[in-house]
């Protein structure tokens, strides 16, 4: 028996426009997205932390051959799940240890992000909108910065985007009367997807999004149909196994993760990047230069165009339907309201509502400046994007780089590579060490776990190792006995660690910048000076 088709709702297309079946055009609207976005992937070093942990973390994979257990220092490390190390190390299994290769996941999550916009709109508001929108979201610094910047945020933007974007396409078919499962389906991925690259987020931003914006629409048939008993099937054979294994190996894993990680970093204060709730609006006004002023301005002086001209602009109205506009609305409040709740900020937490804005401007500024007023900001916006890469790697010192070149000098023969007070988080990449590190401090300072910063970090993952921690995470009190192991050690810190340890105030730094300092330490020299190495000492660490 036939069943009549769902009638769709007044504010939603009265039908979904005919989807354009020529491969090539979409192809390559993705391919120059693709090209835009990474062409200058390989202009700046590595950047610490965040660029040089994670990049670092999808190294030891590759090195370790465990691609199950993310590690860092050789000490497992449960900050984020592990989509962007999976991806970026097949990035450099392919190219190389590169910054580029590194930043390849980011890439790939700014495109992800921008074509699922892209399509969503061509398909359920016009084209012209479509390619306004692509055009506005790629060029934003804010958009292209992120996709240069290897670390999680990107990666789960793009994620949050393509389920957003997925799911309302899946809820629209549903309430046209067209067959809806399989992008229902792809919704439920695409979450699983999200979950994967950062937790929790990657489903309940989206979810909420679309969950909001159907209540408001009255639409509880279409709410109810969402939850598709093979979409959340596949969701869990896609999102659950690589947990369930961290729990298994690691007993502690889920409430460190989700309780942690996710829950008491969301709530509680004491953390970095401490922000009042209004942070993200000037950060979002000042990271999308020149969309929102300069298209303001040029909204309310018409673009400066005559009669004929206003009349051209007339027929560019893309005409976005109200179930796309609610949409869009939605998606950007929900998701800066939620980022602007914790007292804890960082700028790339927002990126997922950059998308829904850029179509709103897209929907509103077409209409009132024109496609070539709209062309000639997106070139301004184009050239400032290109200015901000340049003026982050001009102004950049906090990277070891410049140590390189006499570490791998130094490390020749017989030396042997250590940290004291500080994790060089860029260097196991830069180097392609093949071993984790020592680092030296004051690992039974009850301060330390107060604080959140790489020693933090460190400590925290050697809580579900404690053997390799021992190895691995020296006390002070071990650092003649170091010294004595090899003919040479190599050591690096920040330039004040001469303060705790008396070998490197009497031994000029090799190389210095204004973070790190690298001494060159000769045991033969050492001993002269009074250090004292019995055949028990060069032994005692044998097992490091």
């Amino acid at each position: 028996m036939s069943q009549a088709p769902v009638s769709a709702p007044a504010d939603a297309p009265a039908a979904a426009p005919a989807a354009d079946d020529r491969p090539w055009p979409l192809l390559w609207v993705a391919l120059l997205t693709a090209l835009w976005l990474g062409w200058t992937t390989g202009w700046r070093h590595i950047a610490v932390p965040d660029e040089g942990r994670y990049a670092g973390v999808a190294w030891e994979m590759i090195r370790s051959g465990d691609w199950l257990t993310p590690t860092l220092n050789g000490l497992p490390f449960f900050h984020k799940p592990p989509l962007f190390y999976w991806l970026t190390a097949g990035s450099i299994e392919l190219f190389g240890l590169h910054p580029w290769s590194g930043r390849l996941a980011s890439v790939f999550g700014a495109c992800l992000g921008a074509m699922a916009l892209f399509l969503l709109l061509r398909r359920w508001s016009s084209l012209r909108h479509a390619q306004a929108s692509l055009l506005a979201l790629v060029t934003m610094p804010y958009w292209f910065g992120g996709a240069q910047y290897a670390n999680l945020d990107m990666l789960v933007a793009g994620c949050i985007t393509a389920t957003i974007a997925m799911g309302a396409h899946a809820s629209l078919l549903h309430q046209a009367g067209l067959p809806h499962r399989r992008a229902l389906w792809a919704t439920w991925a695409l979450a699983a997807l999200g979950l994967l690259a950062k937790g929790l987020i990657g489903f309940v931003l989206p979810g909420g999004v679309l969950g909001l914006w159907l209540l408001l629409r009255g639409q509880w048939r279409t709410l109810l149909a969402l939850f598709s008993l093979p979409g959340m099937v596949l969701f869990g054979l896609i999102g659950a196994p690589w947990f369930v294994a961290m729990q298994q190996r690691y007993p502690d894993f889920f409430h460190y993760f989700f309780v942690y990680q996710h829950f008491q970093r969301f709530t509680e204060t004491g953390f970095n990047n401490m922000h009042p709730m209004w942070w993200y609006v000037p950060v979002i006004l000042l990271l999308t230069l020149p969309w929102l002023p300069v298209a303001a301005w040029l909204g309310r002086r018409g673009g400066g165009q005559g009669a004929g001209q206003g009349r051209a602009v007339a027929a560019l109205q893309p005409q976005v339907p109200g179930a796309v506009k609610g949409l869009l609305w939605c998606w950007g409040l929900l998701i800066l309201a939620f980022f602007s709740l914790p007292a804890s900020k960082l700028a790339g937490y927002v990126l997922p509502v950059l998308p829904a804005l850029a179509a709103v401007l897209a929907g509103w500024g077409l209409s009132r400046i024109g496609a070539q007023a709209w062309r000639r900001l997106a070139m301004g916006a184009a050239t400032l994007s290109l200015a901000l890469i340049a003026t982050v790697r001009h102004f950049d010192n906090r990277a070891a780089h410049p140590l390189v070149a006499p570490i791998q000098a130094a490390l020749q023969g017989d030396a042997q590579l250590v940290y004291v007070e500080s994790f060089a988080y860029d260097l196991p990449y830069l180097l392609g060490l093949r071993e984790p590190v020592p680092l030296f401090t004051d690992w039974d300072d009850p301060e330390l776990p107060k604080h959140d910063n790489d020693l933090k970090e460190l400590f925290d993952a050697a809580e579900f190792n404690r053997e390799r921690g021992q190895h691995l995470l020296l006390p002070r009190s071990l650092w003649d006995q170091t010294l004595c192991r090899h003919a040479r050690t190599v050591v690096v810190g920040p330039p004040d660690a001469v303060r705790q340890y008396a070998q490197l105030a009497a031994t000029p730094p090799k190389a210095q910048t204004k973070r790190w300092a690298l001494w060159v330490l000769d045991r033969d020299t050492l001993r002269q000076r009074g250090l004292a190495c019995t055949p028990l000492a060069q032994q005692g660490l044998a097992g490091l």
